[in-house]
This record gives structure tokens, C-alpha cells and sequence, in this order.
């Protein structure tokens, strides 16, 4: 990887969770300009989980830190397009408001795009437990931290009342550990990440973008994420006026998807991003 770019090239940084991913198939979709794509397991994630020196709290702040920290180390230019899902779209809008308030530094580069899947920007309600991710969390913490066999957790997740793609995709975030499997994550720091996700509110940065940036916000069809509350704020947004001082809001619909967007609808979700990104080369 080059540490600086060219000319035709542009940057792109995935923020992800673990599991499948949207990487394989974006290239694909873009034009045939050199892009840079980094994918970013956040701490408690994926392989980012095996990382030591990340240290607490977990929370939203250092996680966006933490991709700043890399970017720095790794000499590479700071990203034009940043995307993230759930948990990943809030970091995202974390790292793009530290960058605009000087946290990271002067010679910081704003995001051109940053993509939120399926994220509510603002505070999500304390009461609200019977979301699907705060079912999957609850049932993950109930198990036991070595499990038989990634057949063995995909049948369970089934019988529990979950659908088969979504057992599937919670089933490749184990890792072999011996004759049995382990989480390929640290699920109490991932819990205590999802504690900063809902408490932290971003609708200040929505409301008054930084010039030369686009938030799109890509809500699914079937998420349970959303209230009509939220819905009619994101709208607002999307339809004020050209403001020449400020960045703007756009909102998508992905259709025939629930939150995990990149396993319900991974073809429509590309469909949504692909053209956008590719229109700021």
C-alpha cells in the first residue's frame, strides 16, 4: 500500500463490526480510478479484539480515535469517504465531527462523504429492549464464552426465533479456540460500546454539516431502528435549501432489508452507494 496518493486516486475507509462485508463487492461498482480502501474492524471487533494497548473507556470517542490514530501512524491521506454500519455509522459521524472541532489536529482533511447504515444519529431511547440488536447482545451474554461449534450456535440462533441469515452472519464472528469456538470480539467491551452508541447524540452535526461535506444517512426499509419521530427530522434535513456556508443531509431507503442492511441487501445497498461515492472522483 502506498502511503501517499496519486492524482487519480481517492480513499475510502469501512468501518466494520466483524462478519461479512460490502469490501468483496464495492470495488466492482466503482469507476476504474485507483481507489484506497482500508477496512477498519473497530476495538472489541473483529480482529481489532486481538489488539492490546486499547484501552478503556470503549466508547464512541476513542473508537473514532482510534481511526485518526491510524491514519497518523500508517502516514496515509485522511479518507474521503467514510462508512460505517450501526454502531460503525456513529463512530463515523464521531470521527467527522472530531475532525471539524481540530481534535485530531490542524492538518486534518475533512470527509468529502460519510455514510451512516442504518444508525440513528441521536440519542436511542433507554426503555427501548426489545430492538433486534439489544436482543442479540442479551442473548449472546447469555451463553457460555466457549461454544461446541459455529453449527451449533447457527441452529440455536434458529430456534430462537432469529432468521437464517442473520444466525449465519452471528455465527462467523467465532473463532477457533481449541476443540471448541470462541468469539472472535470482546463482547463485554463490544456491550460497553453499544452503551456510549445510544447515549451519544449527533444531530447538532447533522443539522449544521461542515461546508464540503455530505452525510448520507441510509435507513432500511424493515429496521426496527426508527421511530416516525426520527424519520420526519431526517426529512427536514434532507429538504432544506442549498446553504453555501454548510455541507447537506440526504436520506436513502434501502428496501427488503432489516438493520443488518449488508446481509439483507447487500446488492441494493451497492446500488445506493456505489454511484454517490463514485461521483466525487
Amino acid at each position: 500500500m502506498n502511503s501517499r496518493r496519486s492524482f487519480s486516486t481517492a480513499s475510502l475507509v469501512l468501518v466494520e463490526t466483524g462478519g461479512p462485508s460490502l469490501a468483496p463487492s464495492l470495488p466492482a461498482s466503482l469507476p476504474p480510478v485507483q481507489w484506497r480502501m482500508i477496512l477498519v474492524d473497530l476495538r472489541n471487533h473483529g480482529r481489532s479484539a486481538e489488539i492490546e494497548g486499547l484501552l478503556p473507556p470503549h466508547n464512541l470517542e476513542n473508537a473514532a480515535k482510534d481511526l485518526a490514530d491510524l491514519v497518523k501512524s500508517e502516514d496515509l491521506d485522511w479518507p474521503d469517504v467514510v462508512i460505517g454500519h450501526s454502531m460503525g455509522g456513529k463512530v463515523a459521524l464521531q470521527f467527522a465531527q472530531s475532525c471539524a472541532n481540530g481534535h485530531y489536529g490542524d492538518d486534518v482533511t475533512l470527509p468529502k462523504q460519510l455514510w451512516v447504515l442504518d444508525s440513528v444519529p441521536g440519542k436511542v431511547i433507554q426503555d427501548n429492549t426489545d430492538g433486534e440488536v439489544e436482543k442479540v447482545l442479551q442473548t449472546l451474554q447469555s451463553l457460555p464464552s466457549t461454544l461446541p461449534s459455529r453449527k451449533w450456535l447457527v441452529d440455536h440462533m434458529l430456534k430462537l426465533g432469529f432468521s437464517k441469515s442473520l444466525s449465519e452472519w452471528i455465527g462467523s464472528n467465532l473463532k477457533k479456540s481449541g476443540e471448541q469456538e470462541t468469539w472472535a470480539f470482546n463482547l463485554d467491551g463490544a456491550v460497553q460500546m453499544f452503551n456510549s452508541y445510544r447515549e451519544m447524540d449527533y444531530w447538532p452535526l447533522l443539522d449544521h454539516t461542515p461546508k464540503g461535506m455530505e452525510i448520507d444517512v441510509v435507513r432500511a426499509e424493515k429496521s426496527d431502528r426508527w421511530n416516525q419521530d426520527v424519520i420526519q427530522q431526517l426529512e427536514h434535513l434532507s429538504a432544506k435549501g442549498v446553504n453555501e456556508n454548510e455541507g447537506k443531509v440526504l436520506v436513502h431507503v434501502l428496501p427488503n432489508a432489516g438493520h443488518w442492511v449488508h446481509v439483507d441487501n447487500p446488492k441494493g445497498l451497492l446500488d445506493i452507494i456505489a454511484p454517490k461515492v463514485a461521483s466525487i472522483v
